[in-house]
């Protein structure tokens, strides 16, 4: 990943004035993914316009997308991959190699962990979704995780993104934030304002240093995860 430079995606906190820091949207699909049909350009063009200095890729179960991508964005892209755990979704940044779905969550969590990746809970408390961590599982990794995301853009109710919030306080865990985007519209809804970094180390330092930004995205974006699906299957 290189290095951040100033450009025209340079945003300045407001209470750090000089100090130069960007956004980061932490969850973002691409076409890559079985439910997202957002081309690799869309999510440059996209993350252009919203003014996101870096982003990361957390395709399910692939890391093919945020390869391609990391090889022809003018931005750093980091690379993770959203997996199917058999108790629900954990994310990986910072991955050389696919994360095998299927695992349980304390394999999973030892495979990132096996490749200097960091461990990021996506959406922990979203009632809504089958597909979140459980949180029995989510406290028997605890110890081993790095970022839990506290405000995902997708999320229906606020007071689940509230919980997640209050949670990592708890557990003196960094908080992240993505989109979570499926359609180029939604991506740079929710990020993280912060330093530039260079690496996995850097990255958490900054993070620790950051600010949570952005909303909701309107409930109806769920519709276009579906279409996509559908779509695919037709094509397949």
């Amino acid at each position: 990943m290189g290095v951040l430079v100033q450009d025209e995606t340079t945003v300045l906190n407001s209470s750090q004035v000089g100090v130069r820091r960007i956004r980061v949207d932490l969850h973002v699909h691409t076409c890559y993914s079985r439910d997202s049909l957002t081309s690799l350009e869309e999510v440059i063009a996209a993350s252009l316009r919203r003014g996101l200095g870096a982003l990361a890729i957390t395709d399910h179960n692939t890391i093919s997308g945020a390869l391609a991508l990391q090889r022809i964005a003018p931005f750093p892209v980091i690379v993770g991959e959203e997996v199917d755990t058999t108790e629900g979704e954990i994310s990986g940044l910072f991955l050389q190699q696919v994360i095998p779905q299927g695992l349980t969550p304390a394999q999973t969590a030892a495979r990132i962990k096996e490749q200097g990746g960091l461990i990021y809970i996506p959406h922990p408390f979203d009632c809504l979704r089958s597909s979140r961590l459980r949180e029995s599982a989510l406290r028997s990794i605890l110890d081993e995780v790095d970022v839990l995301e506290v405000l995902n853009a997708r999320v229906i109710w606020p007071a689940d993104n509230a919980r997640a919030r209050r949670f990592a306080q708890a557990h003196r865990l960094p908080g992240g934030a993505g989109s979570d985007a499926h359609t180029l519209f939604e991506i740079g809804q929710a990020y993280v304002e912060m330093e530039p970094f260079t690496d996995r180390d850097s990255f958490l330092r900054s993070l620790a240093g950051g600010r949570v930004c952005g909303g909701l995205s309107w409930p109806h974006v769920h519709l276009f995860s579906t279409w996509a699906k559908m779509r695919k299957r037709r094509c397949a």
